[in-house]
């Protein structure tokens, strides 16, 4: 399972259907995207034919594909940022 978005992780807990998913094995792929989750996954089925390890390999970034946290302002990183913005948001995050 992966996000259709460019920031945010998948939160599996959150709702019923989630947890009929992840009950029936789901691999949440926390912030990677479909594309990047799609040529891992046939990476993994290549390394190992074993669920249990293709989960964990998965779950183990190896190239950056996944990120421990994203940044507070990363959805205007790529954009540039905008002063405005920026200036605002170092009011509340120092």
């Amino acid at each position: 399972m992966t996000v259709q978005t460019l920031w945010g992780y998948v939160h599996m807990f959150v709702y019923d259907t989630g947890r009929d998913l992840m009950a029936k094995g789901i691999i949440p792929a926390a912030n990677m995207l479909p594309e990047v989750a799609y040529v891992k996954l046939a990476w993994a089925l290549g390394q190992s034919t074993d669920l249990g390890k293709v989960k964990d390999l998965m779950l183990t970034p190896i190239a950056g594909e996944t990120t421990e946290r994203e940044p507070y302002n990363g959805y205007l990183i790529f954009q540039g940022g905008i002063p405005e913005v920026e200036a605002f948001i170092k009011k509340f995050h120092k």
